[in-house]
């Protein structure tokens, strides 16, 4: 090629499409990239980039690739469908903090007041990796529904590096069948649901996600502290659980929250799963099991904190770390966690189910109520084993309805106070004598 020529030009095969770039300026895409500039995509933050994105991920599904959105302010309007093969990655390598308004950034309009309208992103076997996502229409002191951020079908869909930094609804896998999702070092702030996970029949994996009130607090995006902080603890469930067959959820936390994680029983079924290095802060309720699979919920290395916060409806917070509601039958069991903060009971336990507290340190819990046991055992079986309880009023209380309990090598400031209406249905011994 002459080298006096102006211009020197690649050819790939990207969509079809001869791409060319100047001498000394941006390397060409290299084979498997569609760029969305290449199909129409202005990232102005005014004009619709929809169809154009849309357009690119549409030239990468024929063969599979990656989909790039470089940094700047897209518009999207409608809804965005990434299948199988196709990967839509921003710039951003991380979730990326409050301010400045930096990288690749979504602005989604669409849904507004409906919570059923398609989700922003629909993924099928697909990924998206490296954007911020703003809703610009949502305000702090007057919140609107919307529909799910993503929606994840089908097998091996990936959601990761992504800031939400106000989505009412954030990640839901299902209500079809879907095989092992990866949801990976996403960060934000979530409004009424954070991640619902169903129909899920082969191993999720959750990772490295934290909802804070904190990331939609910043003028840069027309944020405030206290509505948020307010409107979250009222109203947002963080993680929920329907049908998965295992579920892995490592290094998970949430800051204010109604429910931090919640167990439910959907048309599909329950949850199993594993839960290391978990945490919900300013919570009315940590963890509330509705119902679960038998083999049930494996707790480990928790962090659970509940405070009773005003909340805007005049309602009565009602705090409480851990509910195990009636008609839960499976396995709940807690190892190595830690309870503090201003709760009335630190456990509700009313299901006959299997609950255990193994190696707990346990504190903040009573409130009024100089009765107030720690752990409030109604029906089902217990083991409370080598936890250590710090505060004045009762460590544990044993039912009536309790079919069986274990109260063993626990220790405190004061003792192990222990009420037992249960009878000879209770062994107790190697206890901390009570002051």
């Amino acid at each position: 090629m002459n080298a006096l020529l102006p211009m020197l030009c690649w050819m790939i095969v990207a969509g079809g499409m001869m791409l060319c770039a100047r001498a000394g300026g941006e390397e060409p895409p290299r084979q498997g990239e569609f760029p969305v500039a290449a199909y129409g995509a202005k990232a102005d933050g005014v004009t619709d980039d929809t169809a154009a994105i849309q357009k690119a991920i549409d030239a990468a599904a024929k063969l599979g690739g990656i989909v790039t959105l470089p940094a700047g302010k897209f518009l999207v309007a409608g809804n965005l469908t990434v299948p199988a093969g196709v990967t839509v990655r921003g710039v951003n390598a991380r979730p990326l903090y409050i301010e400045p308004q930096t990288g690749t950034i979504l602005l989604a309009t669409a849904g507004r007041d409906n919570e059923d309208a398609p989700p922003l992103f629909k993924l099928n076997a697909g990924a998206v990796e490296g954007i911020t996502i703003f809703y610009p229409d949502q305000k702090p002191t007057d919140i609107h529904p919307y529909p799910w951020t993503f929606q994840c079908v089908g097998g091996d869909d990936t959601i990761q590096d992504v800031t939400l930094i106000n989505s009412y609804n954030g990640i839901r896998t299902g209500p079809q069948g879907n095989v092992r999702h990866l949801i990976r070092n996403v960060f934000g702030t979530v409004l009424r649901r954070g991640i619902f996970v169903d129909y899920c029949g082969d191993i999720g994996r959750i990772e490295n996600v934290q909802f804070h009130c904190h990331y939609w607090s910043s003028p840069a995006f027309g944020g405030a502290w206290d509505p948020i902080y307010q409107y979250m603890y009222a109203h947002l469930e963080a993680f929920i659980f329907g049908r998965t067959d295992w579920e892995y959820v490592l290094n998970t936390f949430v800051f204010p929250t109604n429910i931090g994680y919640h167990f439910i029983k959907t048309e599909a079924g329950a949850c199993n799963g594993q839960f290391s290095g978990i945490g919900s802060d300013a919570s009315e309720h940590c963890v509330v099991v509705d119902e679960i699979q038998p083999m049930g919920l494996l707790i480990t290395n928790g962090q659970f904190v509940s405070f009773s916060v005003a909340k805007a409806d005049q309602t009565e917070p009602n705090p409480v770390e851990i509910v195990v509601n009636e008609k839960c039958g499976g396995s709940v069991r807690l190892t190595n966690c830690a309870f503090w903060g201003d709760a009335k009971h630190i456990a509700v336990l009313k299901g006959q189910s299997f609950v255990s507290f193994d190696n707990c340190f346990i504190s903040g819990w009573g409130r009024a109520d100089e009765k107030a046991a720690a752990i409030d055992a109604q029906a089902g079986r217990l083991q409370v084993l080598g936890c250590s309880f710090v505060g004045e009023r009762p460590a544990v209380r044993i039912g009536a309805g309790v079919k069986h309990a274990i109260v063993s090598g626990n220790n405190g400031d004061r003792g192990v106070t222990i009420i037992n209406e249960a009878a000879d249905r209770t062994l107790l011994r190697d206890n901390e004598p009570a002051l």
